[in-house]
């Protein structure tokens, strides 16, 4: 199992998505602790526990520490299954840090076609927007291969 310290680097949420995306990618089980200790307002907060929850969802796994203000989560992994998904952040968080965890165990380790739709921030402090996705990140990843196609309802700001 990864014993990873999410006090390390900036102390933020970027070490809680990358370290669960390389976990489903690679099947290894993980334990995040210190989650976002370098923030103002420690542990996890809406959009980082629709990040954990959607990680452990496309893979079946064993998820243990989620909920609000947690510090310390656990994720055991299973296979990453392609599926039609909705996660949302349950207010205004960013959609786009959620994709950021999951897309790429979804591109690379699932057979077949996933639809994913997020409800929640699109525009965010502190969070790549939705159009950085689709004019510079997405056409990056096709450039590599990947076939992601999005459609947007409505804009979803950070109050």
């Amino acid at each position: 199992m990864w014993q990873i310290d999410g006090s390390k680097g900036e102390g933020g949420g970027q070490i809680l998505r990358s370290s669960l995306a390389l976990a489903v990618l690679t099947g290894t089980p993980v334990r995040i602790a210190n989650i976002r200790a370098g923030r103002a307002k420690p542990g996890l907060m809406r959009q980082h526990l629709a990040a954990v929850r959607a990680a452990a969802t496309i893979c079946g796994g064993e998820l243990s520490g989620d909920s609000i203000g947690s510090t310390e989560i656990s994720l055991r992994p299973g296979a990453v299954k392609g599926g039609t998904y909705t996660f949302s952040t349950g207010g205004a968080g960013s959609t786009t840090l959620v994709l950021q965890t999951i897309l790429l165990p979804l591109l690379l380790r699932s057979e077949g076609t996933s639809v994913l739709r997020f409800e929640g921030g699109t525009h965010n402090p502190m969070a790549p927007p939705f159009d950085f996705l689709v004019k510079a990140f997405l056409p990056l990843l096709a450039t590599m291969g990947a076939r992601v196609s999005t459609s947007f309802e409505r804009h979803g700001f950070y109050p």
